[in-house]
């Protein structure tokens, strides 16, 4: 298990402390499709050096991801806004998890804005953890996150994962007013395996937070993603994209479940590459104007890229109409 230390106590705390009396579950060998090279290169150390001089957070590194040499090299960084603890415990995230400090940093939005400027960043992601203990959920500060890299940034594309701002009386109408360029917010699995994947959350919560981005403005981009390889059938992934499709989900992310430690969900298989690729061929059918679906596939993987793809695809779309 990964340590962390705990900077109001300067104690030792064990990085998922919720999860420490759980039996261990089994790891499975990575097949060849699945391994990445270490990160050493230059830009990677480059990107490190500017995220830890502003003293700021990235999913990147906290949720372990495997494209952190390929999109840090690029100088690519999905920054994580509201602090280093999350306030639930969703097995298969690797995020710590515990009781944040009080409050918000008020000054972390100006650190991020200056960071995307620094970095030059066409496109920026800006993600959170759950702060359940907070009155907005975080909504606020995911509002000046923005207004600050507005600012500092203009002409940066903004795209957000945000988390379901669950019981939080509407705060979610602020960060939609903010008018982030894309709006994603992961279902992560199929509803069968909530309980067990993602007990804080609410499938049909979070398929209504996506849909509620759609009615109050049609012109946001919305994104949600899925993981696979935990058990799910392939009927449950295409019911999944069907409800997506009702809520007017734009762009779907399809990728392998990756077991951050043996105290986490157990891998139940590693969908080979030619299966993600009959899950796209259906994503299109089924009309999404973009689709990411391979092992390696993440939320905010290639994002500024694709960013590109789905404008573009609805420009195509609308000029279609119009003929």
């Amino acid at each position: 298990m990964a340590n962390l230390i705990d900077a109001r106590t300067g104690a030792p705390r064990p990085r998922h402390p919720e999860k420490q009396g759980r039996p261990d579950t089994p790891v499975l060998r990575k097949p060849e499709w699945i391994r990445v090279k270490a990160p050493t290169s230059e830009g990677y150390s480059e990107t490190r050096n500017i995220v830890k001089s502003k003293g700021l957070v990235t999913v990147c590194e906290e949720a372990g991801c495997p494209n952190i040499g390929e999109c840090w090299d690029k100088k690519h960084a999905t920054m994580m806004i509201l602090g280093e603890f999350c306030t639930r415990a969703c097995s298969f995230c690797n995020v710590a998890t515990g009781k944040p400090k009080p409050g918000v940093d008020e000054d972390e939005p100006r650190r991020v804005a200056e960071a995307v400027a620094e970095m030059g960043l066409s496109h920026v992601v800006i993600t959170s953890v759950d702060r359940d203990d907070l009155e907005d959920g975080g909504a606020m500060h995911f509002v000046n996150t923005i207004n600050a890299i507005r600012a500092a940034a203009p002409a940066t594309t903004i795209e957000i994962l945000t988390p379901d701002f669950l019981r939080k009386d509407g705060w979610e109408n602020r960060v939609i007013d903010a008018k982030p360029d894309v709006f994603n917010h992961n279902l992560e699995t199929v509803p069968r395996l909530y309980l067990s994947i993602r007990p804080g959350a609410r499938y049909f919560h979070s398929l209504r937070l996506l849909q509620k981005v759609k009615d109050r403005d049609p012109s946001q981009f919305t994104k949600s993603g899925l993981m696979v390889g935990l058990g799910e059938t392939k009927e449950e992934i295409m019911q999944v994209m069907d409800d997506m499709r009702s809520a007017g989900v734009d762009f779907i992310t399809i990728g392998q479940y990756l077991q951050p430690t043996r105290k986490h969900a157990a891998i139940d298989r590693f969908v080979p590459p030619d299966e993600f690729k009959a899950y796209e061929e259906i994503a299109r059918a089924k009309g999404f104007l973009m689709v990411s679906a391979s092992p390696l596939t993440r939320s905010s993987h290639h994002a500024g890229e694709d960013f590109e793809r789905l404008r573009a695809a609805r420009e195509a779309q609308l000029a279609a109409r119009k003929a």
